[in-house]
């Protein structure tokens, strides 16, 4: 009787997925109290410069640990410090509604903000030993995907938490959210394929062959030599940087644009701001599939991941300019539309890169990247102020839209597969030809 041959498992797809719940997670657990300000704002008396420094205690956590929290990732693994991360700031989401003034609740928004700030990073690592190579664009592209979506479920969902049952409810819902993913991590997931009971041998392999047959005991030290030497991050880190800020333009001031610039009213101005993040959610689906299709058909990572992350800028700005110049409120939004799915085309693919030149030591990689990022993002809201005050409301969509441009020829220069390795004392490990591995 002929045997059987059993083909491989898809355990890879069922971490793939607790990654996407992540990531989710972590843009709920943001949004919450953006949508319950108006309430909190008023049992309190904050006035508005308050609220702002709360909210941007959550900035100033979440940028300034990113680095600690890749590490965290590198030094004992994904599996047991996502469940450690993520229940931190499950607490601190619930904590938050036990705040008694301004002081208290910025406190907690800061540590919150140092638990979330390890989660995309370590999520990055958390992958690393799993998705084969052509996979990775469309698993980083999901998972980002997974956010934004999340952002934009979350709102209606806490307003009626809400109005049913106060405030403070959907903190604490959202933060037992937390507790029980972490629960089911730490259960299922293993830090490689080897670990795991339920892998079978044809997926063990199938890994295994697709990453090359790499499989170093994991190091307990972080080469941070060689990483600060890679040029590629730092390319990589300043692109992102760009990308931070352009982002966060529409995610922090697009509505009061819709309102103020436009003349939506407020019921027109929730639902057309919607638009362009599902649009973007769209576009982080695309771009991460495309990119492992053309590494698929060419075997070219480096040209897989250029080419669609420069047509994401490129169409990114293009979009915005088209937006800023017309005189119809509706085609600008309809161009924004095609400027927010053009920006996060380039999301998978920027995630992707971490896993593909960082390996084992991808968690720190990307809290690189991820550091400069939020640096962008955070300098954004302010300057974007300051140049409405100045000189209106479109010459800071004119300034994204330059920033998209200059993003796309920093990416010219960011190579995929220039594998960052330690070599002895951390030094980087030279290639044959003389260039860095």
């Amino acid at each position: 009787m002929p045997q059987q041959t059993t083909g491989p498992t898809r355990v890879r797809h069922i971490v793939l997925w607790l990654t996407v719940a992540a990531y989710m997670i972590t843009y709920m657990d943001r949004v919450v109290i953006s949508s319950a300000v108006p309430v909190i704002q008023k049992e309190f008396g904050f006035t508005l410069v308050t609220v702002g420094w709360i909210l941007a205690a959550f900035r100033w956590g979440y940028a300034l640990f990113q680095i600690p929290g890749g590490w965290l990732g590198d030094r004992i693994g994904p599996r047991r410090a996502l469940t450690l991360i993520v229940t931190w700031w499950s607490l601190f989401t619930s904590v938050t509604a036990l705040a008694w003034n301004a002081g208290s609740m910025a406190v907690f928004r800061f540590l919150f903000g140092v638990g979330e700030a390890g989660a995309f990073p370590i999520a990055t690592r958390s992958l690393s030993r799993w998705m084969l190579p052509t996979e990775r664009g469309y698993a980083q592209g999901l998972t980002h995907a997974g956010s934004r979506l999340g952002a934009a479920l979350t709102p209606p969902l806490v307003v009626f938490l809400i109005l049913a049952y106060g405030w403070r409810t959907p903190f604490f819902v959202f933060g037992l959210l937390g507790l029980v993913w972490a629960a089911v991590w730490f259960v299922y997931y293993r830090d490689t394929p080897e670990e795991h009971a339920s892998v079978n041998a044809a997926e063990r392999e199938l890994i295994q062959t697709s990453l090359g047959g790499r499989r170093p005991p994991r190091s307990k030290s972080v080469p941070w030599r060689a990483i600060l030497s890679s040029g590629t991050l730092w390319r990589l880190s300043a692109m992102y940087a760009l990308y931070g800020y352009c982002i966060s333009v529409y995610l922090d001031w697009f509505p009061k644009y819709l309102h103020d610039h436009r003349g939506f009213d407020l019921k027109q101005m929730g639902f057309y701001a919607a638009l362009p993040l599902l649009a973007g959610t769209l576009g982080d689906l695309a771009g991460g599939w495309s990119s492992d299709h053309i590494a698929k058909r060419t075997g070219n990572l480096k040209v897989a991941r250029r080419s669609v992350a420069i047509l994401g800028f490129l169409i990114a700005a293009g979009g915005i300019l088209l937006a800023t110049i017309t005189s119809d409120p509706r085609t600008c939004v309809a161009y924004t539309c095609v400027g927010v799915f053009g920006l996060e085309l380039t999301v998978g693919v920027s995630w992707a890169i971490p896993l593909d030149i960082g390996g084992d030591f991808a968690g720190s990689v990307s809290a690189v990247m991820n550091t400069f990022g939020n640096i962008g993002g955070a300098v954004s809201p302010a300057l974007l102020a300051y140049l409405v005050r100045g000189y209106g409301w479109d010459v800071p969509f004119f300034v994204a839209a330059a920033l998209c441009a200059i993003a796309a020829a920093l990416f010219t220069g960011i190579d995929a597969s220039d594998r960052i390795e330690a070599g002895p004392a951390g030094r980087p490990a030279v290639a044959p030809s003389g260039g860095v591995t």
